[in-house]
């Protein structure tokens, strides 16, 4: 089966479309989502016109702020905080990287933890490892989504996640692991990694190396999350798993583009509107 990611995330959309219209009936105004973009990096420019776009679909209030590269630190925190202490901004998004002039951990850390859609805010990062209520952040949220629509099992089945980053292999396994799973963290390194992930039934792959994962670290049926984003010689979008040849050995699988990716945008509309009902209903 192939997990269809795009599909999926229209669908979710859809549906966000019109809770966004019962919400602005209910309050008397819309989410609103800013994202601040610093220079002119053309992935960077890329991934914000699809955020862009997801938020004017679901109908969100919210606008692009684009600052210079040569913009100082001070002044992109103190934009952030003119953000922080607007009462009608919901989510703030820093797109990242930054460059190297500023300090991306400072960002971070900048951006109130109540308005940090994004869940990378040192608060939200805690308050998942204790089990307590925070913003999640949207690429591993939205794996634990494309795995639910797509009727995987995850409790008592053994996954194996390739990655250790903060943003993506670290946050998945813990959500892993709240679902009742038998979790291991490997990266590229692990001794034996192909006969580690031939135990998986469910396996992640977030190392951001083109086609590692052949068919010889699939058990036969597994479930196969690939959130790698690389590019070819020639231009082409590849994930971190060799497709072509997995398809015929995994029970399920995500394409790139096409899976992960657009989920993550997706989940960004879900954080956006629970900031927005967080912040309503404790006011």
């Amino acid at each position: 089966m192939i997990i269809d990611g795009k599909q999926i995330s229209q669908s979710l959309k859809d549906a966000m479309k019109i809770e966004v219209d019962a919400l602005a009936e209910q309050y008397g105004r819309r989410p609103c989502l800013m994202v601040i973009i610093v220079g002119d990096n053309p992935a960077s420019r890329s991934y914000v016109r699809g955020k862009i776009k997801a938020t004017e679909y679901c109908g969100f209030d919210g606008h692009l702020v684009e600052l210079p590269e040569d913009v100082s630190e001070a002044t992109l925190l103190a934009e952030i905080n003119k953000l922080n202490n607007d009462p009608l901004v919901d989510g703030i998004l820093v797109q990242l990287p930054l460059p190297k002039h500023i300090s991306e951990d400072k960002v971070i850390a900048a951006i109130s933890a109540e308005k940090d859609v994004d869940g990378f805010h040192p608060e939200n990062v805690a308050r998942l490892w204790l089990n307590q209520h925070c913003i999640l952040p949207c690429t591993p949220k939205g794996i634990i989504e494309l795995l639910d629509q797509a009727g995987v099992e995850m409790a008592g089945k053994k996954a194996v996640v390739i990655g250790r980053s903060n943003i993506v292999g670290k946050p998945v396994a813990k959500l892993l692991l709240d679902r009742n799973a038998t979790v291991t963290i490997a990266h590229s390194r692990t001794k034996d990694l192909a006969a580690v992930c031939r135990e998986a039934d469910i396996l992640v792959a977030a190392v951001g190396r083109a086609k590692m994962v052949t068919a010889e670290f699939v058990k036969p049926g597994a479930a196969v999350i690939d959130v790698g984003i690389n590019r070819t010689e020639d231009g082409r979008l590849v994930g971190d798993v060799d497709y072509e040849a997995v398809l015929p050995v995994a029970g399920a699988i995500t394409p790139v583009p096409g899976g992960v990716g657009p989920m993550t945008i997706t989940m960004l509309m879900r954080n956006t509107i629970e900031c927005f009902l967080n912040r309503m209903n404790n006011k």
